[in-house]
């Protein structure tokens, strides 16, 4: 769906206001990222996405510039599949390199080759960011992997019933709370699904998920239920619960690193 087609109450909506995505809106596995389209952060129809405008639309909800780019720059790489990584020499992914050290990181890009804008600029379309592998991991808190029938992009009602029922106290979702839920899914993808790849990598993910949600929307040991349910089931900033951007710093890699080992640590699992 283009931006002419897009309904004009959604096209017109000042940005910050909420519009749930409508028919043919491409929208990612992540919520975070959803609502920041659903608000008009980021283009309405999930399409043609520019870099900029990621960073941007993090930094609207507390993300630091530096945390931003890391994700971004990753991700806006060009996606290669094993067979082409194989066929590329070591000269030639060291000159690569050389002329961008972002492709280090080159194993989560996620925009196909030529993908750019009129203006040849690199874009991509939010949908893109369920291609597995990459940044999209098994084992998500509301989706089912890949390899299942459900698939990984829409979020199951039985699994969000999950997450907000893992309160210990019915009002927050603690980083004990959380960890607890995680420990649950991994055990019980590792019975429903044969083909399940969770090493260390997709924990490392999977856990940067938690504690993001921890620092972004709580005080990084916990989130209000009701933040999580808007998040999560109506893909909306939770401003209306009265969830506020931090102002006094943002969240950077350094706090989210240290919240991931706290809850690592909490699941107790070893995982390589």
């Amino acid at each position: 769906m283009s931006n002419e087609q897009t309904p004009l109450f959604a096209k017109h909506a000042p940005i910050g206001t909420y519009v749930p995505a409508g028919p043919g809106d491409k929208r990612s596995p992540c919520p975070m990222i959803n609502s920041l389209a659903n608000h008009g952060y980021l283009p309405r129809n999930g399409q043609d996405v520019l870099a900029r405008d990621v960073k941007a639309a993090m930094t609207e909800i507390g993300i630091s510039g530096g945390l931003g780019t890391i994700f971004v720059n990753s991700v806006y790489n060009v996606h290669q599949t094993k067979e082409e990584k194989s066929k590329t020499n070591f000269l030639s992914r060291f000159w690569a390199t050389v002329r961008d050290p972002w492709t280090l990181l080159a194993g989560f890009g996620m925009r196909r080759q030529g993908q750019k804008d009129a203006s040849g600029r690199p874009v991509l379309d939010l949908d893109q960011l369920a291609l597995h592998g990459a940044i999209e991991h098994d084992v998500s808190l509301t989706r089912r992997d890949t390899a299942q029938k459900e698939g990984n992009c829409t979020r199951q009602e039985d699994l969000m019933d999950d997450l907000l029922a893992a309160t210990t106290d019915g009002k927050t979702l603690t980083r004990e709370d959380l960890a607890g839920l995680r420990k649950r899914r991994i055990e019980k993808q590792r019975e429903d699904n044969p083909g399940l790849t969770y090493g260390s990598l997709q924990h490392e993910l999977g856990c940067g998920e938690i504690a993001l949600m921890l620092n972004v929307f709580g005080n990084g040991k916990q989130v209000p239920r009701n933040y999580v349910e808007a998040l999560f089931k109506e893909e909306r900033l939770p401003l209306e619960e009265g969830w506020k951007r931090r102002w006094w710093w943002t969240v950077g890699l350094v706090e989210v690193k240290m919240t991931v080992e706290k809850v690592k640590k909490l699941i107790g699992l070893e995982i390589k």
